[in-house]
Parts: C-alpha cells; structure tokens; sequence
C-alpha cells in the first residue's frame, strides 16, 4: 500500500495483542544484540494501559528462559507529582507490577521520576535524570504511547521541541482521562515529572503505540498533519528512527486505510469498500446516494469505480439498495414475511434473544429502542448483566443506602442497633479513605446492590419479569479500582453456562471498545471466546450475533448491517428506562472524555444515524440504533 500520506513509518496490525508482541519482540531482539556486543541496552519505558502487554510479552520471554535483562538499563519517561511509589497510581507500583518484579533486571539499573522529592529539589533531580541517560550513552530505544492531546510523555501541547525533563502542569483534557483511576478528577495531581520532546527525541529508535478507534483521529494528526507544538507527537516527524505502531481500529482515520482510493488505485471486487467510498463521496460533496453524477466520482479519486460499473447510476442504484434494506423495524425479525433481503430471519418466531449488558446500564443506554421493541414484539428476551458496576457510584449514595438501611430497620421494628452500627461503620469508612483509595467491602457491596437495583427498574420498565434478568458479575470486573484482571477461564465459564441454558436465536453485545475503561473490550472478549467453544452446538448454528454500540461511539453508517428506526414515543420510552439508573445521571463517576450525560450522548448518536440516512436519500426517521452482525 503506498504510504506517501505518513510522514513517519507506521506498522499496521491486525488487533493490539499482535502488535504488543511485535513490540516485545523489537525490544528482545535488541537486548540481545547489545548482549552479543557485550554492551548494555539503555531502553526508555512508558506506561498506561497501552504498553501493559508489551510487558507481559517480555514477562513471559525472560520466564521461558529466552530472554534476560542483566544489561538492560531503564529510564521511565514520567510520574504524577506529588506521588508516593506504593500508591495505586503511581508508575513506580505500575512498572514493579507488570514488569520489575517478574525480571531478572538490577533494582539498581531502573530510574523513574521521583515523586516524593521536596519541589526545590525537582530541578536538580531533572538535570541529573538527563546526566544519567548520557553517561550510559543516551537511550537505545524508547517505546511511547500518545495521549488524546497528542502528548508523548507529560509533554502537553505547548512543550517545546528542545524541552527536557522538568516539572509540568497536566492539561485539563490529560486530568479528566486520568480521572477514573483516581476515583474522580479532583483527586488527579495537577503536575508531573516528565521526560521532555527533547529528550525523548535523543534516542537512537523511537517506537510509539496506539490502539482502538478512540486514537485513530490523533494518529492520523501525528503522522500525517503539519509538526506543531500544539501536538507534540508530530515533532516524531522529525526523528530518523521513527515507527508507529498500530492496531487496525487505531489506523481507521489514516488516508491509505479510510480513503484508500486517494492513495492509489484498488480492487473494487470489495464490496465493503464500494459502500465504504460512496457513503464518503456523498458526505464530501453533500449530496445523496442517487444524485451523485460520474464528475463527482471522477474528481474525488475513483474513476476507475465508474469505468467498473460503467456508470455513476449503476453503482448509485446498487448501494442505495443494499443501505436501503439494513433499515428494518423487527430486529428480531417480521413473521411470515419475505426475509430474502432483511437482516434478520423471518423464522423461528418468536426467538430467544440474550443482550449482554457490559455494565448494568448499556443495554438501555445503547440499544434501549430497540430493547423495547423486541419485548414488544413478543420475543422471549434475557438480559445479562456482566459486571456488577459497582466502582461506579458516588460515595454519597452508599452512604444515603446505609442511612436508609438504619432507618428501614427503626421503621419496623427490626434491630435498630444493627442498622446503625452498619451506618456507621460505612460513614467511618468512606470518611477514612484515601482519595484513589479502594472501597470497604461494605461500601463496594452497597454500590453493587444501588446499580443492581436500578437494572432491574430498567429492565422492569422496558417489560422483562425477573427471571429473564441476569446478574454474571464476572470476577475479572471485582478488584475495587478501575484497572482489571485479566479475562479469565472463570469469565468465560459464565457466559458459556447462561449460552447453553437460555439456547438463543439472537445474541447482542456491546461493541463499543471505544470506552476508555477497557471493560467492554473484556466482556466482549469473553463472548466471543464462549460463541468459538459453543459455535458446533446444534442450536448454535441458527444463532446470529449482533454488536451494538452507543455509549461511547457509533458505526458509521457504510458498516452498519441492521438499522432499527425509532419513534419520538419509543425514543421517550428509551430515556424513561435511562433514568432508572439513577446513580449515573446528572453526573457520572466517570464520564470519560464526553461530558454529557449518557442518556443525551445516546440520542444524540441515535438523531444522528437517522440524519446520515436521510443525507443518503433515504427514509427519514426520528432517530435510529445500528448493529453489526459479528459472523463466528
């Protein structure tokens, strides 16, 4: 593919599993080599979620004995200031927990940032983090991730290309995607230590990572956009040894991967692609499917697309048909009807239908529509909520649930002693707590019990009795912080035993991985690894999945495979079952980078697939909830 669009060479891979270990093995090649050459290697680490299996990659080399790191040196680009080393937060915790601990690598040999030093010592401890990296010859390889800002290291828009490693003051957008992991944005430190883009930029090999949709537009910024202060990762640019690397939904914005007919000429064989370039070509020129003409195809890069069809109005007519028959009011599918041309099977009906809830508000948030609907239409429908959601509600409500608790017993006349020993034992330990801290048993379970009340009022509401209402609480979600255990054989277990119990015809869920918490990536991960075991199962084979999302991001309409249109009456049925979850309205724990409520995110998204139909020239409706078909 010709790559003349990037600026610095980008390695594209298929999910971020297969990149971290093309990483590790980059990394584990070098060490060697500098081990043949009786050399040390000098490596720079980063840390966040992005490199963790990077780490777990080289854990598990040096644990098969294929790799040691007796001469590896370490320098971490950054750390929160103030930040003692045994905090949840700290980098120094992070890297001795998926990395150090597991290696055979000299204590002596890692440097990180200090956070616990006074600040009139923070200059001096800079200036002598930089005399260390060059005393052992300046760094062999540095590995980065890339903020939502741009930023590589701390180094926020603004940083020089030349600065070096200083204290800084954390951008506000930085603030609030670190929020979640210290239990709310106040509680996030306002500076930081960080290597600078000057520094960074010394290493002799530069390696940055990104993966999932919600990096794509950044990316595409860093490697293709003008080099700016605005956003430091474009300085890479510049640097000799450059190379990004990426996961597939981390490249979607670059031009070879969304426009690849910019680039150069392609295999029009590919229907998506045909789809994917007239949905573009009608946004770009803002006009519908049926009015684009051959000078609109010929004067945005696809002759070659008209010459196949012969015409613009052949290659109109095809697409308009194939967006026109995703639209369909029964996602369960329409009872003696021609299902030929419909996204779902006419027969069995009604069907047993399983919606996989992430956390215990998703299923109203992101398909709530249509949700009602298929309990309307008469379908036998479970929902499972996966994760107890409980890290997610604000202390205040676990203390009012506990006043509660004290009071129902005084009420009637149970042990009021109790109720207000428990009381008080809450306040005492909400009061007590760190921030960042984790919760008490007795708090996280309150928070359990207020997000499962408020699924089964949702649930309740939309039309379900209780015995279709399913609470998995899966064990890789229970650790108190916002950071996971990996998906294990426990998780997957679960999701098999509800599978073959229930026996369903449609299965839903979430395909938002776009969340910035990593847990709809997990439950979805976990499906998927339950539908592979049970995929030879008889009933199996008449079984369609469908991915939803909504919450956080949704699908662009020329990958959409059934749109389900809704009214302003369903749409108000939809809001109404939102606002059973009252913990998360007005304002959520952990909103992520999207400060509206869910349920206005929801109908904003929802209004605005409708609205990208109706530019296409096709039927105009309300709003609209969109599903791809996952194909096992």
């Amino acid at each position: 593919m010709n790559t003349n669009f990037e600026k610095i060479t980008t390695k594209i891979l298929k999910s971020s599993s297969d990149a971290s270990v093309s990483v590790a093995n980059e990394i584990a090649a070098l060490i060697k080599i500098k081990q043949l050459e009786d050399k040390n290697c000098v490596l720079g680490l980063a840390t966040g979620s992005t490199p963790i299996k990077v780490y777990e990659e080289l854990v598990r080399m040096h644990k098969a004995g294929q790799l040691s790191f007796k001469n590896v040196y370490t320098f971490n680009l950054d750390e929160y200031y103030p930040m003692l080393p045994d905090n949840l937060q700290s980098y120094v915790r992070f890297m001795n927990e998926h990395l150090f601990n597991h290696i055979d690598i000299s204590k002596s040999q890692i440097h990180i940032p200090d956070g616990t030093i006074s600040k009139d010592k923070v200059a001096e401890f800079c200036k002598s983090y930089e005399k260390k990296i060059e005393e052992l010859g300046g760094l062999d390889l540095q590995i980065l991730g890339i903020g939502r800002t741009g930023h590589i290291g701390f180094n926020e828009p603004g940083s020089g290309e030349s600065s070096v490693t200083r204290m800084i003051t954390l951008d506000q957008m930085t603030r609030i995607d670190a929020a979640s992991d210290f239990f709310g944005e106040e509680n996030v430190p306002r500076k930081a230590i960080t290597m600078g883009v000057g520094s960074i930029m010394k290493a002799k090999k530069i390696i940055m990572m990104a993966w999932g949709e919600g990096k794509s537009k950044i990316i595409k910024k860093a490697v293709e956009g003008p080099i700016t202060e605005h956003i430091p990762s474009t300085f890479l640019q510049k640097h000799p040894n450059t190379m990004v690397v990426v996961d597939e939904a981390a490249s979607s914005e670059l031009t070879r991967i969304k426009t690849p007919w910019l680039v150069e000429s392609c295999d029009w064989n590919d229907q998506k692609l045909i789809r994917k370039a007239v949905v573009w070509l009608c946004q770009k020129v803002d006009k519908p499917i049926l009015k684009l003409t051959n000078g609109d195809y010929m004067e945005h890069g696809m002759s070659d697309l008209v010459t196949e069809f012969s015409s613009a109005y052949q290659i109109n007519i095809k697409i308009f048909n194939e967006l026109q028959v995703t639209i369909t009011g029964w996602p369960g599918g329409k009872p003696n009807a021609d299902d030929s041309n419909r996204p779902e099977r006419a027969k069995p009906f009604p069907k047993r239908v399983v919606l996989f809830s992430p956390h215990p508000d998703d299923d109203v948030i992101s398909m709530g529509g249509t949700f009602i609907r298929l309990v309307d239409q008469g379908h036998d429908v479970h929902v499972a909520y996966q994760t107890s959601g409980n890290i997610a509600v604000f202390d205040d409500d676990a203390v009012r649930f506990a006043d509660f608790i004290s009071d129902f017993n005084e009420a009637f006349g149970l042990n009021k002693e109790d109720g207000d020993k428990f009381y008080k034992k809450v306040v005492k330990s909400i009061k007590e707590k760190a921030p960042g801290q984790v919760d008490s048993k007795e708090v996280m379970s309150i928070k359990g019990l207020i997000r499962r009340g408020e699924a089964k009022a949702g649930a309740r509401y939309v039309g379900l009795e209780d015995k279709n209402i399913h609470f998995l609480d899966m064990p890789f979600y229970e650790t108190g912080t916002v950071k996971k255990k990996p998906i294990g054989e426990d998780d997957i277990q679960i999701i098999v035993d509800l599978l073959q119990k229930v026996k369903p015809h449609q299965i839903y869920a979430a395909g938002d991985l776009s969340d910035p918490h990593g847990t709809h990536r997990v439950c979805l991960a976990a499906i998927f690894a339950a539908v592979d075991r049970l995929k030879e199962e008889k009933w199996m084979k008449d079984c369609y999945v469908w991915l939803y999302r909504g919450a956080w991001q949704e699908w662009e309409v020329d990958q959409i495979e059934m749109a389900v249109p809704l009214s302003p009456e369903e749409l108000m049925r939809k809001r109404k079952a939102i606002f059973k979850h009252q913990s998360q309205k007005d304002a959520a724990l952990f909103p992520g980078n999207d400060k509206r409520e869910f349920w206005v995110r929801a109908e904003d998204r929802n209004h605005a697939t409708a609205e990208a139909y109706n530019k296409l020239g096709l039927a105009e409706y309300e709003a609209m909830e969109a599903f791809v078909r996952y194909l096992f």
